[in-house]
């Protein structure tokens, strides 16, 4: 089946249009990070809301019962209620949601860091050089304690990393879409 110069045409644009939101996101992100968190705990926040009423409906209307039915019951309604509490005050519970990842990071960076400096210390003698992984795994413990101490700055940063990240995606999403429009008018 062949495609129509109009379809090739359309499916340039969509992709245009799709690296013309990453773009726009991403400079949000980048010059207001904040604020950028703070959507994306809304955005978790309507997810889950919408993901224990319809998990509720299920249950009562869609015959999605399972062995676990009280457990179900009580998942999506913790699910729905925290949901309309991050709606009901976004700051709050981003500041919340934000600080315990953020904590879970570095715990996770200081745990890896603390593993890699025993184990090299421990086996130095079965490597040639042992400052490359020791370097490594300060790194590792001094990035655990910037999570856990500044936890909004690296949630922050994090985003506009974020940000950037999809500012170049954009550019990505441009090219194709560019090489889509060129072969669209070959046609």
């Amino acid at each position: 089946m062949t495609v129509s110069a109009d379809t090739k045409r359309r499916f340039a644009y969509a992709t245009a249009l799709r690296g013309l939101f990453m773009l726009v996101a991403g400079l949000y992100a980048v010059i207001w990070p904040t604020e950028a968190l703070t959507i994306l705990v809304l955005a978790g926040g309507i997810l889950l809301a919408i993901d224990g009423v319809l998990g509720l409906w299920s249950l009562t209307f869609g015959g999605g019962k399972s062995g676990n039915y009280w457990f179900d019951v009580v998942s999506n309604v913790l699910s729905l209620i925290l949901g309309v509490v991050i709606l009901i005050s976004p700051l709050l519970a981003t500041i919340f949601t934000v600080t315990l990842m953020a904590g879970l990071v570095g715990i996770i960076a200081l745990v890896v860091g603390i593993m890699q400096i025993v184990v090299i210390t421990r086996e130095r003698e079965h490597y040639a050089r042992i400052w490359p992984v020791v370097l490594s795994g300060v790194s590792y413990v001094l990035l655990g304690l910037v999570f856990l101490f500044f936890p909004l700055l690296s949630a922050s940063i994090g985003v506009i990393f974020g940000g950037v990240v999809l500012i170049m995606l954009s550019f990505g999403l441009f090219g194709w879409a560019w090489r889509l429009y060129q072969r669209s008018k070959s046609v």
